[in-house]
């Protein structure tokens, strides 16, 4: 396994964890521990770093879901 280093700026390196965590999440890893640490060993970023994206990540796909969620009920109200 190669270690990536990301020196780069803090959007860019957050864009790469976000990518890290997805591709983890879509390989079907559920624990959560295990994905910071794959990230943390891929990427070379600090754990913190890592928790801090994934709150972020968790945060807009949480505010995602409720925009659907939303447009399903509007859209299930059966017309009188």
């Amino acid at each position: 396994m190669q270690q990536k280093t990301c020196s780069v700026n803090r959007t860019n390196q957050s864009t790469v964890i976000k990518e890290a965590i997805n591709s983890l999440l879509d390989d079907g890893i559920t624990d959560k521990q295990d994905i910071y640490s794959k990230v943390v060993d891929n990427l070379g970023v600090p754990r913190p770093t890592v928790r801090r994206v994934a709150r972020d990540l968790r945060n807009e796909l949480l505010t995602k879901i409720k925009i659907l969620q939303s447009e399903t009920q509007q859209t299930t109200v059966p017309a009188a």
